[in-house]
């Protein structure tokens, strides 16, 4: 995968995500931010180790944030629904229902008003 591909992937609003992708990019993400955690939990206190992982889990942290919509959004998109209810991703029991809706229920067959094909931009 190119970096524009996972440019596209983290960052975009457009076009459609397949389940698998969906998934696999959640969950990397997810380590991401957990391994962080990890390493700021490990050093010490008040040490200058402990800032640096601090500041990066929090940039890990917001970066996750922006590629969590944005993966909603394109897997709302899969389903032919428009990227703004993925607002409900911020609720705390709708996003935890939404995650195992995104990840089983399977997207549009062929094309739709967000693309032509899953995985790939508008």
């Amino acid at each position: 995968m190119s970096g524009d591909q996972l440019k596209w992937l983290f960052f975009s609003l457009s076009g459609r995500v397949s389940r698998m992708a969906y998934f696999l990019a959640g969950l990397l993400l997810a380590v991401f931010q957990a391994f962080a955690l990890y390493r700021f939990t490990l050093a010490p206190e008040e040490s200058g180790s402990s800032q640096v992982w601090a500041v990066l889990f929090w940039a890990i942290f917001f970066l996750s944030v922006w590629s969590y919509v944005a993966l909603g959004v394109k897997r709302l998109h899969d389903f032919g629904k428009p990227g703004i209810f993925a607002v409900t991703l911020f609720i705390p029991m709708v996003s935890i229902l939404a995650f195992v809706v995104f990840c089983l229920y399977p997207g549009d067959e062929g094309a739709n008003e967000y693309g032509e094909r899953t995985n790939a931009p508008q």
